[in-house]
């Protein structure tokens, strides 16, 4: 990452986090050899890491589904579903997640770093929504009564997993909330049980509300979105609360998306820049070359470039779970190099 403001609810002052960090998952299945990985090379910003290669209850749904108060899913054969009681599949998800949190401790400990501030992730509301099933097989997020019930859950979850890891760490904690399916709620993508037509589109300010019911419950942590869509919601992340929005800079195209850019910068929002390659491109990367896009769009925009280091971080353009172990370090210290750059551009930007 970059330069970031983050503003303390406890203080009630602008304080600037320096480091760098990663969206989240990474590659293989070795949790302690990847908290080893994360916090030597995010040295200043480490966040828990995810391992989906694990399989069930690793992956991003049911990792997220291991947080939910009071409510439990189970393995079925279109994917997740709710469950009456927690089982085999809940309890793994739980198990797993609190194995990530020891390695990541034993993993602090042993390079003798106490960051300021460490990151973990979760699914938001309404990409969990979308990938669980009610017991009749319809998604979540088609019945009000049980969104407004996951909603309410996921928020109490994610304050007690917050929490915890403020405590084990002895870090501010940044919550990262990772939305990739926002959009496709919102354009009504969704294919309904029979595949013979699409679940209804939910109006955006019922989908910024919920959310922000979430957000609300972490008022005591700063709060990043994060969509890898080709065109975020910009707007409705914003009202919603989030402290920062990540997204993928390469795919940004058209002069709406870069309006709504401009605008969340103009209200005071950071903006997380995805700009080096989530996978190994083949081919050499210089700093520069996946530094210039984030200079060339400060410029587009009309904002003085030193806005990158006041308002903007850069990170991996998605996860890491595809990638090589080798460009998993490389990304990294791009990233981490990126964050240098935004304070000061090297002669040539």
């Amino acid at each position: 990452m970059g330069l970031d403001l983050f503003c303390l609810p406890d203080s009630g002052t602008i304080r600037w986090v320096r480091g760098a960090t990663g969206i989240g998952s990474l590659p293989g299945t070795d949790i302690d050899e990847a908290a080893r990985v994360v916090v030597g090379e995010l040295p200043e910003l480490p966040h828990v890491p995810e391992l989906p290669g694990r399989g069930v209850g690793a992956d991003m749904i049911g990792r997220t589904a291991g947080l939910l108060v009071d409510l439990a899913i189970e393995v079925v054969t279109s994917g997740y579903r709710v469950n009456p009681r927690p089982g085999r599949d809940h309890r793994r998800a739980v198990d797993l997640l609190r194995g990530d949190l020891d390695a990541f401790d034993e993993a602090l400990e042993r390079a003798g770093a106490q960051p300021e501030t460490v990151k973990v992730q979760a699914v938001g509301p309404w990409t969990l929504m979308s990938n669980i099933e009610l017991m009749r097989g319809h998604r979540v997020l088609t019945d009000p009564g049980a969104v407004k019930e996951f909603a309410a859950s996921l928020a109490e979850g994610l304050q007690q997993h917050a929490a915890e890891v403020a405590k084990r760490t002895k870090a501010k904690v940044v919550v990262q909330i990772d939305e990739p399916g926002l959009p496709a709620v919102l354009q009504g993508l969704l294919p309904t049980p029979s595949k013979l037509g699409t679940v209804a589109a939910v109006p955006g300010p019922d989908a910024r509300n919920v959310l922000a019911v979430v957000i609300e419950a972490l008022k005591d942590h700063e709060v990043i979105v994060h969509c890898c869509a080709p065109h975020p919601p910009f707007t409705l992340l914003r009202e919603a609360g989030a402290t920062a929005i990540s997204f993928d800079a390469t795919l940004i195209k058209g002069a709406e998306a870069l309006d709504e850019i401009g605008e969340t910068w103009e209200a005071g929002t950071t903006l997380a820049l995805g700009l080096v390659p989530s996978l190994d491109p083949g081919v050499p990367v210089a700093l520069k070359d996946v530094g210039q896009r984030a200079f060339t769009l400060v410029d587009r925009l009309g904002f003085p470039r030193s806005i990158l280091a006041e308002k903007a971080l850069p990170t991996p353009t998605c996860g890491l779970a595809g990638a090589t172990s080798t460009w998993v370090k490389r990304a990294l210290a791009l990233t981490r190099d990126l964050s240098s750059s935004f304070l000061e551009p090297p002669e040539g930007w």
